[in-house]
């Protein structure tokens, strides 16, 4: 009867079981192939996360460097030395640095009392430093002059029992503080006729102490 037959189970016109479940083509991921390549959105954002994370950390160390303090040793050049010992930020300039030291150099040097910073020089190893360069700056790119490194602040000799020319020595002078009025008028007598502008491409082979 039509009851009956509607506890029947139905089929479809072609006489397939509907309640049967049917299992089409689904495509699944090989494991041994690489997909690495493949566009991935969520991989893409997760790392630029980490570039932008990495970053802010090396900036922050950054900035904790440039503010630790590294004591410069240097030398009030007027055709003698007149040694001197001053404590700066390592983030600070050449600049910053010549009119602390104009203000202290001031107290026993009459002549610096009208005059400010930028009528000053800083001179290490033989190169003349642009006031715009921070001591951060050379210490970072491990700058080297003419006699020795720019990024050592202290003085000291290479002690080590060597003796090869191929070896660099391990050298740091105190770096020379003078007027610039000086140093026009005597640029053409030792030691400042050796003394050359600061050159970040220029590469020097070997030290020379002449």
């Amino acid at each position: 009867d039509i009851e009956q037959e509607t506890e029947k189970s139905a089929t479809d016109a072609s006489g397939i079981d509907t309640d049967k479940k049917v299992v089409e083509n689904v495509v699944t991921k090989n494991p041994d192939v690489r997909t690495d390549f493949l566009p991935d959105r969520k991989r893409d954002e997760d790392k630029a996360k980490e570039i932008e994370r990495l970053k802010k950390e090396w900036l922050e160390k950054q900035i904790a460097l440039k503010k630790e303090m590294v004591e410069i040793t240097y030398s009030y050049w007027d055709g003698s030395g007149h040694r001197r010992t001053i404590t700066v930020p390592k983030g600070s300039t050449i600049g910053e640095f010549l009119e602390k030291a104009r203000q202290d150099l001031a107290k026993d040097f009459f002549e610096l009392r009208k005059q400010n910073g930028s009528d000053l020089m800083y001179v290490k190893e033989d190169i003349i430093i642009p006031s715009d360069i921070s001591f951060y700056d050379l210490i970072v790119t491990k700058a080297r002059g003419k006699s020795g490194p720019l990024f050592h602040f202290d003085v000291h000799d290479d002690i080590r029992l060597v003796n090869d020319a191929r070896i660099e020595k391990d050298e740091s002078h105190p770096g020379k503080v003078c007027e610039r009025s000086w140093y026009e008028k005597s640029k053409h007598i030792f030691p400042a006729s050796r003394w050359e502008a600061y050159d970040p491409d220029k590469t020097y082979s070997k030290y020379t102490i002449k």
